[in-house]
């Protein structure tokens, strides 16, 4: 075996190593991140806000599920700040080990009634910690993929991070589904803590795997050539401004619309609907297995199509649609069109969804590149993602009708389309990178 042969090997286990552990890493806190959306709209008005009663007290849970996003910027630029710096490596571990340790603590914090106003003080604080975490992981696990693969393979790497959020969902949902048969007052009382203490196991099967991940290549050239940005947050806001306006918008549908189904949805069903929990935890449990099986398919779309802004408007206009109809069949109360509904409207968003990080990565520079998608994803999550419940019971609870939800729903869609199309026509700098080691390689043909 020649030794071009045995290095091209060593590089693609590399890469299949570093893919797999984005996949783990990412997993494990898309799960912790996951169970308290579930657990929001099903049990924490009750737990941590008694004293609020029926829509008031789920719009309250909700606005401890948003503080999680408005965390997640902050650890978008802290841990961007040293991934940009330091190494993608590093951080993950930080960032793996403060979700687990948070979401535990949630599974171990005493209720309203064991301790008063102290503990919703304590879920909200601890809520931060757990958005910080994830604020720092995303960008780092896209990265860590996509910057190992090999050439013209980026978005089909970047797609290992991006799968661990619907198993993270599906094993969040499994989890609560697995408790929900239980007696309310056991629900309540201490039923709902087990997936959050679960996530102690979880974390130390991470670790064993994310320690093992080498370094990005294209991070460790930066390092070794000291071509790291002193201060990477104030470069990417002075150089590439209305990139992350871009961004921001092309993040929308793919995290907003699992907020629409797992927690707006999950509450407007069991509360206002005749869905109990179960029935329609079941559906989105059928909603997320689709997503794991399909959101692949949109990784080698994107990486088989000649043309990128082709493949997201295949993938993105038929939401235009579906997505209405969806909420269309859940108000009809019958549970085989509302899993029908659920299920068909999570195609293409999750589509879009496996190949929108390495689009987004792509247009980034390396030196820059943690930072600034870092800040897309995260500020997309805070203002538009993480919102998407509260606006959804606000709309729901002003109007009395759900169509001000499915307008709502619509315009993220058309907003996600028309941002990410302008963010292509932007210079690919993976392309930009490959083009001098292609010439040289040429070169050295010619010579040869």
């Amino acid at each position: 075996m020649s030794a071009s042969t045995a290095s091209a090997r060593e590089r693609t286990r590399a890469a299949n190593r570093a893919g797999f552990g984005a996949f783990i890493g990412s997993t494990i806190e898309w799960f912790d991140f996951y169970i308290y959306g579930t657990a929001a709209a099903l049990v924490f008005d009750k737990v941590f806000f008694p004293e609020l009663d029926g829509p008031v007290g789920t719009l309250v849970a909700f606005a401890t599920f948003w503080v999680g996003f408005l965390a997640r910027p902050i650890g978008g630029i802290v841990f961007g700040h040293y991934g940009d710096r330091l190494g993608r490596k590093k951080t993950l571990v930080i960032t793996l080990l403060m979700m687990g340790i948070s979401t535990t603590a949630i599974g171990l914090l005493p209720s309203y009634a064991s301790i008063g106003i102290a503990a919703p003080i304590l879920l909200v604080a601890i809520r931060m910690v757990q958005g910080i975490g994830l604020g720092g992981e995303w960008g780092g696990s896209v990265l860590i993929a996509s910057e190992h693969a090999p050439k013209g393979k980026s978005v089909l790497y970047g797609a290992f991070a991006q799968q661990g959020s619907p198993v993270g969902n599906t094993l969040s949902t499994l989890s609560f589904l697995a408790i929900s048969r239980l007696p309310d007052s056991a629900f309540v009382s201490w039923g709902w803590r087990v997936p959050f203490l679960f996530s102690a196991a979880l974390v130390i099967v991470g670790l064993f795997v994310r320690l093992k991940v080498a370094e990005s290549p294209a991070m460790a050239k930066l390092i070794e050539k000291k071509e790291v940005v002193k201060l990477p947050l104030t470069e990417v806001l002075r150089t590439q401004p209305m990139l992350i306006v871009l961004g921001i918008g092309a993040c929308t549908i793919g995290l907003s619309a699992t907020y629409f189904k797992s927690t707006f949805a999950l509450s407007w069903a069991t509360s206002a609907l005749s869905f109990d929990r179960s029935s329609f935890l079941t559906i989105i449990l059928v909603a997320n297995i689709t997503q794991i099986i399909v959101q692949p398919f949109g990784a080698l779309i994107a990486t088989r199509m000649k043309s990128w802004p082709r493949a997201v408007t295949v993938m993105l206009v038929p939401e235009l649609i579906l997505m209405p109809v969806m909420f269309l069949l859940i108000r009809t109360e019958n549970y085989g069109l509302a899993m029908l509904g659920v299920a068909v409207a999570t195609i293409p968003h999750c589509l879009y969804y496996a190949a929108l990080a390495g689009m987004l990565a792509s247009r980034f520079p390396a030196h820059l590149r943690y930072t600034g998608i870092s800040l897309c994803y995260q500020l997309c999550g805070t203002l538009l993602g993480g919102t998407t419940p509260i606006i959804g019971q606000f709309l729901l609870n002003r109007t009395g009708s759900i169509t001000a939800v499915i307008a709502y729903a619509v315009f993220q869609v058309a907003l996600t389309l028309g941002c990410m199309l302008l963010l292509l026509k932007r210079p690919n700098h993976d392309e930009q990178a490959a083009e001098p080691v292609a010439a040289a390689a040429r070169t050295a043909t010619a010579a040869v």
